[in-house]
């Protein structure tokens, strides 16, 4: 079989269906890569070093040498390791089924095409990236300069916009729920219970790729994606600066939503995670949130008056939702006042009434 070279577009479409090998060094994919892909090294971190030094320092030739003797000692390794991925997915190996995978290094050059021919030798059908993961981290950020059919789910915190990104995503309705990718509920306090930030790049990477994913799924002109209300901010991650924009120049849809509810609401959320985790955030948005009120909060959580903490976070986040709200421009015509009784999925119905 030979070996096909594919540009981002064939890509992304034969992604959907066939795995994707990242051969790039441990500490590169740990870095950023293309989502959904699959870990396969040709080199280690150190002997990445090794063979790059050669290269810059020697020559091409003694580089491709010192790769060779890394390589062949791993090569049974490396597909007995794809074979298993075949399996494990219930993915034929077999010759005559012609099981397929795409291939791909940094720019689409000497590791790609090591582990692309060990690959085609065995019996796969293999495609390369042209120009590599540098290719699609190129067309990643270009998704952020295009126009995209946007309206912005807002409200105070606790007002259960999550549940609303959710339940709109369960009706098949087009959303991106940015927090999921980013990893973080938005909050000082939303890192706490759940798993690492990816990193910046990752982070654009996948939302990239949800972007496109989803227009593609617009088939009515009236149709739009919704996003959750955000700061640009996320945690440790930023939302990219042309896409942010969009969203705040978009239609507001507010849940507005009693206070007393959107704190119980924050109590069933927040009240039983990690105390000092806890603690230790409300030190770190003491100045902001002020010397009195950041030991007042301090000194209930650790009275257990868990409740008493909470109204004072609470309010605390409300002006600095407001603050960033008032800031659009044009607020009076984007913003859509939606009234609700209480947190709930069921609110999802109002944004269509």
């Amino acid at each position: 079989m030979a070996i096909e070279k594919i540009d981002i577009e064939p890509f992304l479409s034969l992604s959907e269906n066939i795995p994707v090998f990242d051969v790039r060094s441990p500490g590169e994919f740990t870095h950023a890569h293309i989502p959904n892909a699959i870990s396969l090294p040709l080199f280690s971190d150190e002997e990445r070093k090794v063979v790059g030094t050669l290269y810059k320092q020697k020559s091409r030739q003694q580089a491709i040498k010192a790769g060779l003797d890394f390589f062949g000692v791993k090569m049974k390794a490396m597909v007995e390791e794809v074979e298993a991925h075949f399996k494990k997915n219930k993915l034929s190996v077999l010759p005559e089924d012609n099981p397929s995978l795409i291939v791909h290094c940094w720019r689409g050059g000497m590791r790609s095409a090591g582990v692309a021919w060990l690959l085609d030798l065995y019996g796969f059908k293999v495609y390369t990236i042209i120009g590599g993961y540098k290719a699609y981290r190129k067309w990643a950020l270009a998704q952020f300069e295009k126009k995209y059919p946007v309206k912005i789910l807002g409200g105070y915190t606790g007002s259960g916009k999550t549940l609303i990104i959710e339940e709109l995503e369960k009706k098949q309705t087009p959303v991106i729920n940015l927090e999921k990718i980013a990893g973080h509920r938005g909050s000082a306090f939303g890192n706490i219970g759940i798993p690492k930030q990816p990193s910046q790049e990752l982070f654009e990477n996948t939302l990239a790729l949800y972007l496109y994913k989803t227009l593609k799924k617009i088939t009515d002109n009236n149709e739009s994606i919704w996003l959750e209300d955000e700061s640009q901010r996320i945690g440790d991650v930023n939302i990219p600066i042309t896409f942010w924009k969009q969203m705040r120049e978009a239609d507001l849809y507010f849940l507005d939503i009693p206070f007393e509810e959107r704190l119980m609401h924050i109590l069933n959320m927040y009240g039983n995670l990690d105390k000092m985790k806890m603690i230790n955030a409300i030190v770190r948005i003491k100045k902001r949130l002020g010397g009195l009120d950041a030991k007042d909060a301090v000194n209930a959580f650790m009275e257990d008056r868990i409740e008493d903490c909470f109204r004072i976070l609470l309010r605390y986040y409300d002006k600095q939702y407001l603050k960033g709200m008032e800031s659009r421009e044009n607020l009076n015509e984007k913003r859509k006042n939606i009234i609700c009784d209480e947190v709930s999925p069921i609110n999802v119905n109002r944004l269509f009434v």
